[in-house]
């Protein structure tokens, strides 16, 4: 195995990487063009706690035709990668190009044999904790070994090689004839300290050292290995959730990597992990409520807007920001939605929801007697009263089933029937300022006199 190319060099792939190209001049990256910058322009640099840290200057690109064709690939990047991951290796596959995964999850051997072919797959798990500080630096706490297998369970002339290498790197690089057992068994820990971690927004001590979250723990344990044996036949010991509470003893003070990408505003591997349980589970018949519930909070604790739906804010003088999409508007109270806006405005034609709606959800300051609703460019606002707002306002946003259109002044429109066009029709609304007493306002001097 003359060259090897590294995907990814994230806390996974950027430390074990470098180490390898320390010792090994045909070590290559494939890399994001963010991190393929930085790397080429600064080297791949290691700041360790334990070690020695250092920096290494080997090739990357962003396309891997652009790299030696590899002898080994090894992926360093997250589960959820894998597919785009797979699209780029392909087309660049030699006949005998081995590919080691040290991903998360249960599914990656599986996913990359079905595809790429079982022949070319050796599994492995990784044991590090490692951040990114920022492309292309990686900084180093504490561990940093690997566990490779065959699928198989062989010991095969490959599986030496591949060991010698990461050896000669200075990684502790061991070999298991049940890979699959070595990789639920990291699953068990993942599933558990992953997502607690994140919703105790803290380290793994705080799991360890809750009593009431012992049988928390031994749960998602259970259901972990419950399915483990019913999807995929891999039989864990009875007592794996003592031995997860007792392997995590010398990790008391880390964030997990789940913890780190939700802090960052990054995507996780929550579906991969609990995810995958919950949705074995149904399959086979096998109950994961502690899994399910903990898939749940981890998605609700991210953002879930979609980045395509158009939103309003409110904010100003509320005790809590809001943001309403289309969707989020449709779902407020049916009395206060108008499936027709022509019905009250004969020139207009569109689904809406009178404003008293928002504020019945809006949370308001003592003394907000106020309300300013701006364009989304900022240029245009118009300021009412709370009761202008309450009696008369109407806030567009639909019209035959879609999104209200632009040409027409959506995604959001405010209207005012009875109050006078004049006096607040504000298209494309972005924003809902409240406020006590009267705020910004761009329309004519004229407008709706009575009101100032």
């Amino acid at each position: 195995m003359q060259e090897i190319m590294m995907i990814g060099a994230g806390s996974v792939g950027g430390y074990f990487g470098a180490h390898l190209a320390r010792t090994n001049s045909h070590v290559s990256f494939l890399l994001r063009p963010k991190t393929h910058a930085a790397v080429a322009n600064n080297g791949l640099t290691i700041r360790s706690a334990i070690g020695e840290s250092f920096t290494v200057r080997p090739p990357s690109a962003s396309n891997p035709q652009d790299l030696p064709q590899p002898d080994l690939i090894i992926l360093g990047v997250k589960a959820y990668d894998l597919p785009e991951v797979m699209d780029q290796i392909e087309p660049i596959l030699m006949p005998d190009t081995t590919i080691l995964s040290l991903q998360n999850g249960v599914t990656i051997e599986d996913t990359l044999k079905m595809r790429l072919g079982r022949e070319r797959i050796v599994g492995g798990v990784a044991f590090i904790y490692s951040k990114i500080s920022e492309p292309g630096v990686i900084d180093h706490y504490k561990k940093g070994m690997v566990t490779i297998g065959e699928l198989m369970g062989f010991e095969t002339p490959r599986l030496l090689e591949v060991q010698a290498l990461f050896k000669e790197a200075g990684i502790p690089c061991f070999l298991t004839d049940d890979i699959r057992k070595a990789k639920w068994e990291k699953m068990c820990w993942n599933c558990v300290f992953n997502p607690l971690t994140v919703v105790l927004n803290d380290s793994v001590a705080k799991a360890l050292d809750a009593p009431e979250l012992q049988p928390v723990m031994a749960t998602i344990v259970r259901e972990v290995a419950a399915v483990a044996m019913a999807a995929h036949r891999v039989p864990l010991e009875g007592d794996m959730p003592e031995k997860v509470v007792k392997w995590s003893q010398e990790l008391r003070d880390i964030h997990t990597s789940m913890y780190d990408d939700w802090k960052a505003g990054r995507p996780t591997e929550i579906d991969e992990l609990n995810g995958y349980i919950v949705k074995r589970g149904q399959e086979f018949g096998v109950p994961t409520p502690m899994n399910e519930m903990l898939t749940a909070l981890i998605k609700g604790m991210m953002p879930h807007e979609s980045p395509n739906e158009p939103v309003v804010v409110v904010e100003g003088a509320v005790q809590q920001p809001l943001k309403f999409s289309r969707t989020h508007l449709s779902q407020l109270a049916l009395e206060h939605q108008i499936s027709d806006v022509g019905r009250v405005m004969s020139n207009m034609h569109g689904t809406g929801v009178k404003f008293k709606a928002i504020l019945d959800v809006v949370t308001l300051h003592l003394g907000t007697d106020h309300v300013t609703f701006f364009s989304q460019d900022g240029k245009y606002s118009a300021c009412v009263t709370l009761e202008q707002a309450r009696e008369f306002g109407i806030l567009l946003y639909e019209q035959d089933g879609g999104i209200f259109p632009a040409e027409r002044g959506g995604p959001f429109r405010l209207v005012t029937p009875g109050l006078g066009d004049l006096c607040a029709n504000v298209k494309q609304v972005g924003r809902i300022v409240f406020s006590k007493g009267l705020a910004q306002d761009s329309r004519p001097p004229e407008a709706c006199e009575e009101e100032r």
